[in-house]
């Protein structure tokens, strides 16, 4: 599918890509990874014909498809679906001179086309994944400039998914999602029929979709078979092999070397000598393997509180007087707690967490904090608005006005930024490392309680790492919302649901919350609202879920049997005679198409109802 070799790109005089070289199948689903800055993105891009190499080639089959989620996101009074549905220009073209086309022979060559490339199930496969990405029936309607950026990156992700292109590259995919649309697009993912190259820093993500791992590191690529678990654990024995190589020609050089000085000036050991001064000029030396320098987080300790930290006694909050967006929230936050945030964007999420923070005042009921709290909150926008014309010292040193240059550089490496990187212009950091400094200067004066917003955003496997070490160990508590499970499932030891106009804690672990947000998922692709509480509803009995699933297999089986029947019509050759008749076959064909996806989703919940 994708052939690659000897690549070279350079970008303002630096090397990124040096003759790599990686071939990858029709069929796969390829995760590449690599630290930050080292041009994963660039290489979509080469891929795609945005950009040109440097050198080498990047060959594919020539009538294969090639899709990538546009970079420009879509504007104006259409709406998401139709957005999506106009992705496929082909089905597009098609409907739209179906319409005007009077020669019986191209009004069936189009009518068969149609029918090969199932143009009457797009509307509902489009709503699927709508509705997976967190659009519900009602907002797949609305103007799309109702909606604000990350929604809208949805929208474009969404139409990339539609056209279903024989190699589909996605750059970060989970970036604009919360971990609602993140757990069904890894499900959508896993079972993507063609070639998928996609730049995640996500570990389980990862672990669940890809069939590889391509490895960009020092301008070279690696095309590792497996998970991304089994990619780590294959390159650290890599490493060790090549470090453990390079130990025994070290030795043996020594030796050699020692013996040459030795014996050199002795005949009658001067051939010997001489043949060894030969071997050590053909010994090619072994290169010491390359291993990244760490990257580490270390919140400083925060004074000891009693309990609770913060306490909400039947709050509300909202924006606007009278209009609350959460109510009834009883609530309270102890000094060692580690709270995760869950629920779709829009539910309030973002409204919670500046009440807790103090940002928001409550309008009804109360919320009472600690008289001593420091707390630290990290939301996106403080990435986005860092002072770009100083340098990370300066923007630490204006918040320790107090501190000597030494204990501001200290604070700094304590998040990775030595002599050389602290004095560098913001505007030339990268966007993970952008990152630490926020988290660096938010956590400055030791707070008692971290609220971070989608920390990760920006952040490598690595970062994400040192990331959950130092969030495990802080001595202070942590409110977090985040789309990476890894980071979730490891840091958490309480979950809060926001939906429904509350908050309240979730009985349940992650992988309970999955089975709920997948169900909700099915609920709004068939129409209706995806509904989100506490916990699960309680479960029909058996006999009545196997009584439902007959009705709906028979039901499938009667659409089934009227679709073919509408399949064998078309395909008359005598109907090429009737136009009129064609275009009323073609209408009914789409309802019944649309019939049985309902009636197949149908069957699938509560298939998987009888299962639980």
């Amino acid at each position: 599918m994708l052939d690659i070799t000897d690549l070279v790109y350079r970008i303002a005089g630096r090397t990124l890509i040096d003759r790599a070289t990686v071939q990858i199948a029709d069929g796969h689903r390829i995760g590449m990874v690599g630290r930050n800055g080292t041009g994963k993105s660039t290489l979509l891009k080469l891929i795609a014909r945005e950009i040109e190499p440097d050198g080498g080639s990047i060959a594919m089959p020539r009538a294969a498809k090639l899709g990538m989620v546009a970079q420009e996101t879509p504007s104006g009074d259409e709406t998401p679906i139709d957005i999506v549905l106009a992705a496929d220009t082909e089905r597009a073209q098609l409907l739209d001179e179906a319409e005007h086309a009077t020669d019986p022979e191209r009004i069936s060559d189009i009518q068969t086309r149609l029918f090969d490339i199932e143009a009457h199930a797009a509307p509902a496969r489009a709503a699927i994944i709508l509705a997976g990405l967190g659009f519900n029936a009602e907002q797949q309607l609305r103007p799309i400039s109702s909606y604000s950026g990350g929604w809208r990156m949805r929208v474009a992700l969404a139409a990339a998914l539609f056209v279903e292109p024989d190699l589909l590259l996605l750059d970060e995919p989970t970036n604009h999602l919360d971990i609602e649309a993140a757990m069904w697009l890894e499900g959508f993912l896993k079972a993507y029929p063609k070639t998928l190259v996609m730049v995640s820093h996500d570990r389980d993500f990862l672990n669940s979709v890809a069939t590889g791992i391509l490895h960009l590191e020092n301008q070279k690529l690696i095309l590792y078979s497996g998970s991304y678990d089994t990619f780590e654990r294959t390159r650290r024995e890599r490493l060790a092999q090549t470090e453990s190589m390079r130990e025994k020609q070290e030795a043996a050089r020594k030796h050699m070397q020692a013996f040459v000085d030795r014996f050199k000036a002795k005949a009658s050991k001067a051939r010997q000598a001489q043949s060894r001064v030969k071997a050590l000029a053909r010994m090619e030396p072994i290169a010491a393997a390359m291993r990244d320098q760490a990257v580490r987080f270390n919140f400083p300790e925060p004074a000891p509180l009693p309990a609770p930290l913060i306490a909400l006694d039947h709050a509300a909050v909202g924006y606007a007087p009278g209009k609350p967006i959460l109510r009834g929230l009883d609530l309270r936050v102890d000094p060692d707690d580690r709270i995760v945030l869950l629920g779709a964007n829009g539910n309030g999420k973002s409204t919670l967490v500046k009440l807790l923070a103090g940002r928001l005042n409550a309008e009804a009921g109360g919320r009472s904090a600690s008289g001593k709290l420091k707390v630290g909150y990290f939301a996106q926008h403080q990435v986005d608005e860092l002072e770009l014309t100083e340098t990370p010292f300066q923007q630490m040193a204006r918040l320790m006005p107090d501190a000597r240059e030494p204990q501001v550089r200290g604070r700094l490496g304590q998040f990775g930024f030595g002599q050389d990187r602290a004095n560098v212009l913001i505007s030339a950091l990268s966007g993970g490392e952008k990152a630490r400094l926020t988290l660096a200067l938010i956590t400055h004066d030791a707070p008692n309680l971290l609220i971070l917003d989608e920390p990760t955003n920006h952040l490598d496997i690595e970062a994400r790492e040192a990331l959950i070490e130092a969030l495990t160990t802080y001595a202070g508590a942590v409110i977090l919302v985040s789309h990476d499970r890894h980071l979730v499932e490891l840091v958490a030891d309480r979950l809060w649901l926001v939906a429904d106009g509350t908050a309240k804690p979730f009985d349940g672990d992650v992988d309970d919350y999955k089975k709920l947000v997948l169900g909700g998922v099915r609920a709004a692709a068939q129409g209706g609202e995806p509904k989100q509480k506490n916990a699960p509803k309680p479960k029909k009995p058996p006999a009545e879920l196997r009584r439902q699933i007959r009705e709906t297999e028979a039901l499938v089986a009667r659409l089934s049997a009227d679709k073919a029947r509408l399949e064998r019509d078309l395909a008359d050759p005598a109907i090429h005679q009737a136009p009129a008749r064609i275009t009323a076959l073609s209408k009914e064909q789409a309802d019944i198409a649309r019939a049985l996806e309902q009636a197949e989703l149908r069957w699938l919940t509560l298939a998987d109802g009888l299962e639980a």
